[in-house]
This record gives C-alpha cells, structure tokens and sequence, in this order.
C-alpha cells in the first residue's frame, strides 16, 4: 500500500495516541500530531490522507473553556465533506458523532474500567467492523454518550452504555472505548483523574484495572487487526 499522510488531534498531553501512532509507524505511514493543547491549530493539513481525534476530559460543549472546539468541529466537518477516513475515539467519537447532528450529553454517572460491549451484526458485516468479536471487553473512560448519528451503523452496547460506536458512510468510525491504552495509560489517568475513581457500579479502581493483563493484550491485537482496516479506507 502506498504511504499514507495520517493526522492526529490530541487535546491533552497526557492522553495521545499510546499505541495508535507507532502501528502506523510500523505499517509505513508518516504521523503528524497537531497538539490543540499547545494552541496548535485545528486545521486539516493539505496533505492528510487520514484524521484520527483522540480523547479528552472536556466535553464537547466546552467551547467557552476550550476555544480550539469550534474550529476542530469545523475541522472535523471539513474532513466528513471530503470523504476522508476518520477515526474519532472517547471525546473524539463525540466530537463526530455532534458534527454528524447527534446528540451528547452526560450519561449521569462514569464508565471507567474493562467492561464488556456486545457488537450488533450489522456493525460486523461491515468492511472495518471485520476486525471485531460478536462481544469484546475494551477499556472505558467517559462521563458522557452520544447518540447514534442518522444513517449510521451503530456499533454495540455495554450494560453501562447503549451506544459503544458507529460508523458512517463507508469510511468515519467512532469509538467511544479505549483500545489503545495501555498500564502506563491506566496509571496515568489514574492520578490526574483520580477524583473520578469513586467506586460506583461502573468504575474500577486503578488496582481493578491493572490486574488484567490479559485484556490489555486482547485490545491490542484488536486495536492492530482494526486500524489495517482502517487505513485500508484510504485505498
């Protein structure tokens, strides 16, 4: 395959693309990361073949606090227009799903932790759902849902949430789980966010967490089986 120019919106510098950028490193695609944190600007490179947006701790309301929202929704648009392969994860499939005129709003409670997703056959049948198991266990970390944009494929659910992602059209995907997280991840957002590890029905402690190395590699192997779909979108 020819190489491809893949960009990456990071909104916090303790949440960037873990292991995402080194498989498309690995695969022979150039990354360039554009860091909205350090005021980077959220435009769309002349040259991006592919637009992944990562996660967050803001949601996407939060223009006032976050200035660069508006202009990455834009962005995001722009990208949608074009038919350019997009991949937004947590905040990132929010952000996606709220451009495609679906609503986000607060779940009311945290999913955080390794909790199960039960995948619907549509989203399986689907060139880049491939890749996914009818039921998987992914890592969470969110306080807020998106509805199912109209038109899309809806992803799956978890007993905590109802919709785990979608796709729309043939080449933009949400994720609103963490296939790309890792211990150091894990420990990381641990501290910085340690006032949302409060222990209710949905969230698992850091320890919790951590105890499970046998899902950190599950997601990997899915997380790498995927994005060779994924950047196949570019074809």
């Amino acid at each position: 395959m020819t190489a491809l120019n893949i960009q990456i919106f990071q909104h916090v510098p303790y949440e960037g693309p873990v292991a995402i950028e080194p498989y498309f490193v690995a695969m022979g695609h150039s990354v360039q990361v554009t860091k909205l944190f350090a005021q980077e600007s959220a435009e769309i490179f002349s040259n991006t073949d592919a637009l992944v947006v990562m996660g967050g701790p803001m949601s996407v309301s939060d223009e006032a606090k976050y200035f660069w929202l508006q202009q990455e929704k834009e962005a995001i648009a722009k990208a949608v227009q074009m038919n350019m392969p997009v991949l937004g994860i947590c905040l990132g499939a929010q952000l996606l799903a709220e451009v495609l005129g679906a609503k986000v709003s607060p779940l009311g409670y945290r999913e955080i932790g390794w909790f199960p997703v039960k995948t619907n056959k549509e989203f399986l049948d689907h060139p880049i759902g491939n890749s996914f198991p009818k039921s998987f266990c992914p890592l969470h970390w969110h306080g807020d849902a998106f509805e199912i944009p109209d038109s899309a494929i809806a992803l799956g659910s978890s007993a905590a949430c109802a919709n785990q992602g979608f796709i729309y059209g043939e080449r933009q995907i949400g994720l609103q789980f963490h296939l790309e997280f890792d211990r150091s991840s894990v420990k990381r957002l641990s501290t910085i966010d340690a006032n949302e590890l409060n222990g209710t029905r949905f969230v698992q402690s850091e320890e919790q967490m951590l105890s499970q190395p046998n899902l950190f590699v599950d997601a990997d192997r899915l997380l790498s089986e995927f994005l060779v779909d994924f950047v196949g979108l570019c074809r």
